[in-house]
């Protein structure tokens, strides 16, 4: 499970592809850039143990740098290609990264880290990936290293940080193993015995890298010898017609990709053959059920879903034939065990709603922050751990998401869960996107908002607002419906899915 082990029996094998330029990076080739990577690393003065921050849109060299990082002991810290230059100090300072990577196409940030390098003590090496004014070029830089490994190799390991959504960004460090870098892949091995990944998988990634599960995915299957491939960014054609090009067998996406495919003319979604899909898995956000309903209805039951988390502590999946006996449920664990508790940390009843704890699972460390890792603990049952999800399970064990606890409304006592309105107002032909949230309300201390992306910005008016809480009221009960909506152009969401509510709800609280 090592992309060198391919190299060594398939070297022509591709493992990479590119799906904009379809030239592939065979494993022979892969083996010697990151060889080259390793050596440049070393020259840059970083050893083992050191952590490397990396900025980087999806492009081959993050593949090199990704398994040169591997091989040469260093924790590789990936950082969204959107964050601002306060964003990345703070987390440069936070992993006490010693150099970061930055690429071409981020060249007005890069050079804005340069002129706040002040602000970054810890930081000795600032290298492009691409030409950036007199930055060191690590194109040019890795060019002239030789193909051989360094003499000094050490499996190194990854950070990965929150997104942010309820306050500064949280580090995970997925701690180094010892010895060889030629080790097992532990995500390779989980997915490969749920899905039958293997040797021979064609994998499509249309996510970014620097999110932890495309990058974990892609390397995975690197490190069965199977093929990657991974486009610049996702766009709803351009993806179906990566997967008749490539035959493609294996995709990871999220929920709003589902609504964007679904949104294709229908003459547009059926130009493409789509028969070489076996498994289509989502993650990363709720998916709304008649979305899924409809996705399974046009490519049939290849649908798979897991709920897991960065924390690693648990993990939940479900397979088309079982959500359609339970639609909504995320699924069962097959990482960890399932517990529903109340405030206090009691477990509650089947069937009733309360914070989910997954028990027998790793236990969650924060980076320099013990006081959130020991928050993630259960109150009576310490090795129970939760990433602040509430839901509840039924009879035989499926779990059914509610909403983040940090997103639940309190209204007059009530408490009310946004996902479940956000899913309703999805259905409604108008809306692309919504979000839902509590705003203050005198009487009862919150009341329901929701702020609309409509599929045409032409619609937003206060009758469609009116027809829309009216929607909501005819279908839910009148507590957990909008008071009032507002309408934006486009809702501030991750890559991976992730709605940025905070941003959001902060316009309509005072401040303090």
């Amino acid at each position: 499970m090592h992309p060198r082990l391919h190299a060594e029996t398939q070297p022509e094998k591709p493992a990479l592809v590119m799906a904009a330029t379809v030239e592939p990076v065979t494993y022979a080739e892969l083996e010697a850039r990151a060889n080259r990577g390793a050596h440049a690393l070393r020259g840059l003065g970083l050893g083992n143990g050191d952590a490397l921050a990396i900025a980087c849109d999806n492009r081959l060299e993050f593949f090199d740098i990704y398994w040169a990082a591997q091989r040469a002991g260093l924790i590789l810290v990936m950082l969204s290609a959107r964050l601002k230059t306060d964003e990345i100090a703070y987390i440069v300072n936070d992993s006490g990264a010693k150099m970061v990577l930055i690429s071409d196409a981020m060249a007005e940030t890069a050079r804005d880290v340069v002129s706040n390098r002040a602000a970054m003590p810890g930081l000795a090496q600032i290298v492009s990936i691409g030409a950036v004014d007199d930055l060191p070029d690590w194109t040019a830089l890795s060019a002239k290293q030789p193909e051989t490994p360094i003499t000094d190799e050490q499996i190194g390991g990854r950070m990965v940080y929150s997104s942010g959504t309820t306050g500064r960004p949280k580090g995970l460090k997925f701690a180094s193993a010892t010895g060889s870098p030629v080790q097992t892949n532990l995500t390779a091995a989980m997915f490969g015995k749920h899905y039958n990944f293997a040797a021979d998988t064609v994998y499509l990634s249309p996510a970014p890298l620097y999110h932890s599960a495309p990058m974990g995915m892609t390397s995975a299957m690197q490190s069965i010898g199977a093929t990657a491939v991974v486009m610049d960014k996702f766009d709803p054609e351009e993806f179906l017609k990566a997967i008749e090009r490539h035959k493609v067998t294996a995709v990871m996406v999220v929920p709003t990709m589902f609504i964007r495919l679904l949104g294709l003319p229908d003459e547009v979604r059926n130009r493409y053959d789509l028969s070489s899909l076996k498994t289509v898995i989502h993650a990363a956000a709720p998916c709304p059920v008649p979305v899924k309903h409809a996705m399974i209805d046009w490519l049939g039951p290849v649908i798979e879903e897991f709920y897991a988390g960065s924390e690693g502590n648990g993990h939940v999946m479900i397979s088309s034939a079982e959500w359609l006996a339970r639609p909504g449920s995320v699924g069962r664990a097959v990482v960890g065990q399932l517990h529903i508790c109340d405030d206090d940390g009691n477990e509650l009843p089947v069937g009733e709603t309360g914070t989910i704890y997954f028990g027998g699972g790793k236990p969650i460390n924060y980076h320099n922050d013990p006081a959130k890792s020991a928050s993630a603990c259960n109150p009576k049952y310490p090795d129970w751990t939760t990433m602040g999800d509430v839901g509840h399970v039924d009879s035989e064990g499926y779990l059914f998401l509610s909403d983040r606890k940090d997103f639940m409304i309190i209204s007059g006592g009530v408490n009310i869960y946004p996902q479940e309105v956000e899913n309703l107002l999805i259905t409604h032909p108008a809306i692309a996107d919504a979000a839902v949230f509590g705003v203050p309300n005198a009487a009862f201390g919150e009341e329901v908002k929701a702020v609309i992306q409509l599929k045409d910005w032409s619609d937003a008016s206060d009758a469609l607002a009116t027809e829309l809480i009216a929607y909501c009221n005819a279908r839910l009960a009148d507590v957990k419906c909008p008071r009032s909506i507002d309408f934006e152009r486009e809702l501030p969401r991750a890559e991976t899915g992730k709605l940025y509510k905070k941003e959001l709800k902060a316009r309509y609280w005072p401040a303090g």
